[in-house]
């Protein structure tokens, strides 16, 4: 490394390290919210309290708060969903799902001056420094613990096409998950006007992510031990920063696995929160809550309780659906309805995947008109044929004649074999009589000339 670079670098570290200690300060100065402005978000509406059979859910401090069921993608709470708002580093929950996708965990990223100069004074970091190495799976450590932003960019400049293709990633993956309010500019979300998302979305977003198992493992540990690298010879300490988490605090939630917060001046707080009991797995977001960071756990524990407290998990199977297109559910399949719901008023409709050599469909289950969830089943063969107008028989009768068609080039790929084959045998007795001939011969010689 150069001369300069060694001083630029020494320079930058240093301020970093302030900049962490200023983290803390920064959130202690925020300016205070008007109790009134925060009053008034308290007591906005919550949609979900207005669906027919629904229990009342609570007011929160939030802007926008959802409660997802991850395994079928059912609501069971709903305020203000749809709004767009800045997502702060909740944003590195979309990173993570992009680099689980397209990296293998042992790839080494290589960091540049790219992936640090953008850093300011407070922003969070774990001190990483040019031509420094770390294996993807350390930087999602890093970026989903320690919330470290240099690390969040070395990610999406890892992308072989650079960090532009990274963000186009991630817009592509928010459309195909059915995400509609949402924009990425930037893998770290450090505050951009132009990127935003909304609850809905990041329930989505989150729930893709909650598959990976490597993620469920990095999401619920409280301290990883980042080891030395090419250039630093410390090891480096990541601990989580959603305090669900931790049995010693007072924000501590039994059923949280795991989450990742957020927070900029301008999104406030934000929280993304995983939690799993009796074999119900929820996501919760919530956006921009007033009061303070602390208000954005009350919310998240509040709507989760109201979650588990006021839905049934119910059971469903293939011959409770009862529709012979279909051959095939998921094992353990599941909706959320709400307690004491009569479930004879759960409505099934399926719909098949109109995809040639897909075989896939969705069985939407609906109670009193709201979805409760959403199952993918496998449609039979006879239903897919007819679906695509496959004639099963011409089908067969065109692989009856392939393989006629097959037997016959086999057969004459043989017999050419088998010629082959003889022909190299009798050359093979040919050359050894011959030899044989003309040894005979020099012994007959030998023998004369003896004589």
């Amino acid at each position: 490394m150069k001369l300069r670079d060694r001083l630029l670098s020494g320079i930058l570290g240093g301020l970093l390290v302030f900049g962490s200690i200023g983290i803390s300060v920064r959130a202690a100065n925020i300016t205070e919210i008007p109790a009134t402005e925060v009053d008034s978000v308290y007591n906005l509406q919550v949609q979900s309290n207005a669906w027919k059979g629904w229990a009342q859910g609570p007011s929160i401090y939030s802007e926008s708060g959802i409660v997802m069921n991850i395994d079928n993608g059912a609501i069971l709470y709903a305020k203000n969903i749809d709004d767009q708002h800045y997502p702060a580093s909740i944003t590195k929950i979309m990173t993570a799902l992009i680099a689980f996708e397209n990296y293998k965990l042992d790839e080494t990223v290589k960091f540049t001056w790219d992936d640090i100069r953008f850093l300011e004074y407070g922003d969070a970091h774990i001190g990483i420094k040019p031509e420094e190495e770390l294996s993807v799976e350390e930087c999602l450590w890093g970026m989903l613990l320690a919330s470290a932003n240099e690390v969040s960019h070395g990610l999406g400049a890892h992308m072989k096409n650079g960090y532009d293709a990274f963000l186009q990633k991630m817009n592509e993956k928010a459309k195909e998950l059915g995400c509609q309010n949402s924009h990425w500019t930037n893998t770290h979300g450090l505050h951009d006007p132009e990127h935003y998302t909304s609850a809905r979305d990041m329930a989505l977003i989150g729930s893709a992510l909650f598959q990976y198992e490597k993620f469920r493992e990095i999401t619920s540990t409280y301290q990883h031990v980042i080891p030395a690298t090419n250039i630093t010879a410390e090891k480096r300490y990541v601990h989580q920063n959603h305090k669900m988490i931790r049995n010693w605090d007072s924000r501590y939630y039994e059923y949280c696995v795991g989450g990742k917060t957020g927070y900029t001046n301008q999104s406030l707080s934000t929280l993304v929160t995983y939690a799993t009991k009796d074999g119900v797995n929820l996501v919760s977001v919530v956006l921009r809550t007033h009061g303070g960071g602390n208000n954005a756990y009350a919310d998240t524990r509040a709507m989760l309780e109201y979650a588990f407290n006021n839905f049934t998990k119910v059971s469903i199977t293939k011959d409770r659906i009862g529709d012979k297109r279909i051959a095939k559910i998921p094992q353990n399949a599941y909706v959320m309805v709400p307690a004491g719901a009569a479930e004879d008023k759960l409505e099934m409709k399926f719909t098949a995947s109109e995809k040639t050599k897909d075989k896939s469909g969705t069985v939407a289950v609906t109670y009193e008109g709201q979805k409760v969830g959403a199952l993918k089943v496998t449609m039979t063969k006879d239903y897919y044929n007819k679906l695509h107008g496959i004639d099963e028989e011409a089908v067969k009768e065109k692989r009856s004649e392939n393989g006629s068609k097959l037997s016959s080039w086999l057969r004459l790929v043989l017999i050419i074999v088998g010629v082959i084959v003889v022909l190299f045998i009798a050359f093979v007795a040919l050359v050894v009589y011959k030899r044989k001939q003309i040894e005979k011969r020099r012994r007959k010689r030998r023998m004369e000339y003896k004589s």
